[in-house]
């Protein structure tokens, strides 16, 4: 296969900032690595096999117009060109995205004028969910180039009949180095989070099972696992099914490193509910991007996109994300989720 070796950005980083070093400032090559849940990015056209299928149509309950299609693509566009804009004009080299209804929408989305220029390609596949939502990736080919993907199923054994997302595993090459992205979007807490935690436990092994699955053909495999979770950091799922760690100290053999642990201990949210913050968003790494050899990628800094123009400005959930419906009224806002992204870096030649 081609090897494609794109011209990445640079990225000066004072290395007094990484306490591991000593002063002195040398030049870095960075990319950064996110996830976006779209929050029902539908067409407006009527699909009879989904449930709720007519909600999103011009005679559904959500009053979906092209007018309203439209304007929900170019927020979602706005806000995917001002993730990581402050590290790199490019912004996110690869983005996991959900609640998306089709491969037809995401074409729509990357020809957007916010973003257009980027020329995101689309990795995407249609999931068994019932709601008819999936997850795909979008990648800029100037930083990476795909070599094979996978989507995996979820299921339960004592439930024939449920329905969900697939996990998406993508391989590819990010400036030379294989790399894999996991995009998830993992089973809600509808009916409470203690009764539907079993579904998210079984996200999680599912995804701990791709994931040594990666590292039994390589123990230092590069691998990003992201997506809306549905679960904090700290709970069972992520922190033990997964095996998501929130302190590099306490990694042992193919535990994950979790940098939105602390991110969340120290109350930083990606969305709210009743008066509380969550951080179901996240972008969780392999101990193959740890480390102090900044010969090829490894990670540097994590952060949540929570801007002033992502929240709503005024009523009683001020300073909530900024959605497109309210209550079952439209906003005309972006999403319900604010954006997670990762850097990578490695010192340039």
């Amino acid at each position: 296969m081609k090897k494609y070796f794109a011209p990445l950005l640079f990225l000066f980083i004072l290395l007094t900032s990484l306490s591991s070093f000593s002063q002195s400032e040398k030049e870095y090559k960075v990319v950064c690595v996110g996830y976006y849940n779209l929050e029902n990015l539908f067409d407006t056209i009527l699909n009879p096999e989904l449930l709720f299928a007519e909600e999103f149509t011009p005679e559904g309950s959500s009053h979906w117009t092209s007018e309203r299609y439209y304007d929900k693509l170019n927020n979602m566009a706005h806000a995917i060109s001002m993730m990581a804009i402050d590290v790199t004009p490019d912004g996110v080299a690869l983005l996991g995205v959900s609640e998306i209804e089709n491969r037809g929408v995401l074409e729509d989305l990357v020809m957007e004028d916010a973003i257009k220029d980027r020329n995101y390609q689309i990795v995407h596949y249609d999931t068994p969910d019932r709601r008819g939502i999936d997850v795909s990736l979008l990648y800029n080919p100037k930083y990476f180039e795909v070599i094979s993907w996978k989507a995996h199923p979820l299921t339960l054994p004592n439930d024939t009949n449920f329905r969900t997302r697939s996990q998406l595993v993508v391989t590819g090459l990010l400036d030379g180095e294989e790399i894999s992205i996991v995009v998830n979007h993992w089973p809600s807490r509808r009916g409470g989070e203690k009764k539907s935690r079993p579904k998210r436990n079984a996200a999680g092994y599912l995804g701990r099972h791709i994931v040594d699955s990666l590292l039994a053909i390589n123990k230092d495999a590069k691998i990003m696992f992201m997506g809306d979770l549905n679960d904090d950091p700290v709970n069972p799922s992520v922190l033990e099914h997964l095996g998501a760690k929130g302190k590099q100290s306490d990694l042992k053999d193919n535990d994950l490193f979790n940098p939105m642990f602390k991110m969340y201990k120290d109350g930083v949210g990606s969305l709210a509910y009743r008066d509380n913050w969550n951080l179901f968003d996240q972008v969780i790494v392999s101990q193959g991007l740890l480390g102090k050899d900044y010969s090829t990628y490894k990670f540097y800094k994590a952060r949540v996109l929570n801007k002033s123009f992502l929240k709503q400005k005024e009523g009683r959930y001020k300073g909530y994300p900024y959605r497109t419906f309210a209550g079952g009224v439209y906003i005309g806002g972006y999403s319900d989720h604010f954006p997670v992204y990762i850097m990578l870096i490695k010192e340039a030649e």
